[in-house]
């Protein structure tokens, strides 16, 4: 079952004279519980792809269906409501609220969400032991570390039961340990409860976890192949080890 898929899109920006094609024409299908990386040069539209699917961008031409839903059918208020509901976000800068606890940042979607406040605890307390920071609930993010603090943003992303998480370059701001400690967590997320994760990415450690690696450049997917036993495949290309 696709829980994304992408038809004809198009993103074009006017710069004073000149048009950047950021997404070019881009056709792809995200089926549920999928684990994959969206790889290219900077520049190539990654990003750009990332926000037109989380619904944080708009396209110049073409279709974002999520779930079934066409995403450019919504007003701005419905999109907003769509978001909350069935897509988490982990960025890179972490975004955490400086004043709330690790906690308190788990719960502010649910809070938004109008869950419970017994509910929303629990289901924090839960996500934040998960990521390993059932320790930490009651710390702002200023006394956590970075690999911590995106730890939380990972345990945000989660909570409200999203139809899958969007990871905009999750590792670049962390060390090794943090990057291998925060991969496995999400991927004994994606193989255990389902979760489904996109990355845009050039952190070659996020590619070499992910099942399937789909390359962008001058806004165009130029390759899309799955890992098998360690390689990536393609039916028209050669195996690549990576």
């Amino acid at each position: 079952m696709n829980v994304i898929e992408i038809k004809g899109l198009k993103k074009i920006y006017q710069e004073t004279a000149v048009e950047v094609k950021a997404v070019n024409g881009i056709d792809l299908n995200v089926a549920q519980g999928e684990f994959t990386a969206i790889v290219g040069p900077s520049g190539s539209g990654k990003t750009t792809l990332l926000n037109l699917i989380g619904g944080l961008d708009t396209p110049t031409e073409g279709q974002v269906i999520v779930d079934g839903t066409d995403l450019g059918k919504l007003s701005s208020s419905q999109l907003i409501d769509f978001r909350l509901h069935n897509i988490g976000f982990v960025f890179q800068s972490y975004n955490l609220i400086p004043v709330l606890t690790a906690e308190e940042n788990v719960e502010f979607i649910m809070h938004l969400q109008g869950v419970h406040k017994t509910k929303r605890q629990q289901r924090a307390k839960s996500l934040l032991t998960a990521v390993g920071l059932g320790d930490r609930i009651n710390s702002r993010p200023a006394k956590l570390s970075g690999g911590q603090q995106q730890r939380v943003a990972v345990a945000r992303a989660l909570a409200s039961h999203p139809k899958f998480v969007l990871a905009d370059e999750p590792t670049a701001n962390l060390d090794s340990k943090s990057t291998e400690t925060l991969l496995e967590i999400m991927l004994k997320l994606n193989k255990e409860e389902g979760v489904t994760f996109v990355f845009s990415t050039h952190d070659q450690r996020v590619v070499q976890k992910a099942r399937r690696v789909v390359t962008v450049e001058d806004g165009k997917v130029v390759s899309d192949i799955v890992k098998k036993n360690g390689h990536l495949h393609n039916e028209s290309s050669e195996t690549v080890s990576i």
